[in-house]
Formats: structure tokens, sequence, C-alpha cells
């Protein structure tokens, strides 16, 4: 079975043109829609999932379901998004193709490294993860804003000839202002705060394989957040596996927390504190222990 998962932003042909262009097998489409954003661009959002959900099914006979992306600036959720939608494909056996032309970049980016991590972890099943964009045959901003430009000549030409109307100084204010803006600023205004910060960072993700002790070390981290020191963690580990804390154990733990260190894997920090390191989970440790929470609660 082909899946294609398709987050929808505010691009139609680029999310089915290709797939109708190259003849490409497609069985079942998952269309993510946001909502979050201006009332407007959520509508307009909504309103082309529609649409694509119509014609994945008339053109190319797909079965089509339609899923909500809460936060589409919230790049941690839409990584976990991500991974359970691809896991769950490849688990249904299917083959799973992630478009990431539309959506903010924040989606698509949560969407190709979950894919890529993916394709770490499960060696075997890299030749059915296939992650894909496409390249508009022309972009839209441009000519509204040249015809904009038009609309605002005709709008003077009017005026000129004398022909009294408010409606049209209104509309010509209107073009004005938005073509001083576009042509200062391009296609975007601002930079919206997300939290406490106007910045986004985006985690390389590149999932390795985990050991069963790796796993047990990472859940207890996203468990208990920060240990004041590697003997409090390997104190921690012992008494909830029921063993004797020896120093055999302890040096078990500081070589598997070096493992996942920096200089590993990448998925625990530490920073010196005193005589011993404060040790909590990294960003990607935490994307990793958040894409896997139900392997904890087998």
């Amino acid at each position: 079975m082909q899946t294609h998962i398709v987050p929808v932003g505010f691009d139609y042909d680029r999310l089915i043109a290709p797939l109708v262009r190259d003849q490409l097998d497609v069985d079942r489409v998952v269309l993510l829609e946001g909502a979050v954003g201006s009332e407007a661009n959520v509508e307009y959002s909504r309103n082309l999932a529609k649409k694509l959900e119509k014609d994945f099914t008339n053109l190319l006979g797909a079965e089509t379901e339609r899923f909500v992306v809460e936060d589409v600036y919230d790049y941690d959720a839409a990584f976990e998004q991500a991974y359970d939608l691809i896991n769950t494909e490849l688990d249904a056996g299917g083959e799973v193709w992630v478009n990431v032309s539309a959506m903010p970049r924040t989606v698509s980016f949560a969407f190709a490294t979950a894919a890529h991590s993916i394709m770490v972890e499960r060696e075997g099943d890299r030749d059915r993860i296939h992650t894909y964009y496409t390249v508009p045959e022309k972009y839209l901003e441009t000519e509204l804003a040249e015809e904009l430009r038009a609309q605002r000549d005709l709008l003077e030409d009017l005026l000129e000839d004398e022909v009294d109307d408010e409606r049209i100084e209104e509309h010509l204010d209107l073009a004005d202002d938005l073509l001083e803006e576009f042509d200062e600023r391009g296609t975007t205004i601002g930079a919206k705060q997300f939290g406490d910060s106007h910045i986004i960072e985006l985690p390389v993700a590149s999932f390795s394989n985990v050991k069963p002790f790796e796993e047990l070390i990472l859940f207890t981290l996203g468990e208990h957040g920060v240990f004041e020191s590697v003997s409090e963690l390997a104190q921690t580990l012992a008494r909830e596996l029921g063993e004797e804390y020896t120093d055999s154990f302890r040096s078990k733990v500081i070589y598997n927390v070096d493992r996942l260190g920096p200089g590993g894997k990448g998925y625990i920090e530490q920073e010196e504190h005193g005589k011993s390191y404060r040790t909590r989970l990294s960003r990607i440790g935490e994307l990793w222990v958040r894409s896997h929470a139900d392997q904890s609660e087998l």
C-alpha cells in the first residue's frame, strides 16, 4: 500500500499535481491541516484540505483521512505526530511518502527529520520511506503584486478624470500601502514571537538503535528530569529495578550515560556541577522519549 502523508498549507497543485502527472500509485492519503493562525488563514487551509480530500479520491481513487496539527509552530509536537503516523503506516505493511512542499517550515522540517530518523532506526524498512518536495512552476505573489500595481494605476487615472468616488480613494490608499510593504519586505511581515523567543530551533535528529539498558536510562531521565549527578541517577535506577546499588552497577550506568552523551548518540547532555555532572536529556533525547513513550508503558 502506498500512503502519502501531506501537510496542507496554502498550496494545491504541489500536493496533488505531481502524483497525477507522474501517474503514481496512491492508495491512501493522510492530509494534515493547521489550526493556528488568523481565522482567514485557518479557513483557507481547511478549504484546501477539503478540496484535496475530494480530488485525491476522484482523481487517484485514494482513501483519504484528515488530521489536525494543533500548533504548526510546535516542532516537537509535529515531530511526535510525524513519528507516530509514519511508524503506524510502516507497521501496517505500507510504503510511506512524505510531501514536505507545503505547511510552515516547522512542520515540514519536523516531518522530514522524523522520516529520516525512522530510516536510521528501522534500517530494514529504509526502502519503504520516502520524503519528497515539489518545485512550483511559478509563484503567484509577484503576479498578484503586478496586478495590484495595474489596478492602482487604473484608480489613479479615474481620479485624474475627476471621477468623484470615496471608494476609489480608499482602495487606492490600500493598494499603495500593500505595494509599499511588498516592495520593502517581500511576501511576509515581521517575526512572530513563539513562547519566549522569536527563534524556533530545529534539532538535527538522527536516531540510533538504543539498547534496552540505554532505553531505561532515557525513560528514567524523561520521568524525573534533571539528576544532580550520575550517581544519583544510578541510585534511582537501582531502586526502580530492585537491584543492589554497587560500584559495578554505578560503573555500568556511567558507561551507558557516556554512550548516550555528546560524544556518542547525543541523547544526554551534562553540565559540570562541582565534582559532579548534572545530567539531563538533550533536546534530541526529549524527542526520542516523546516519540517512544508507548514503549515505556509496555
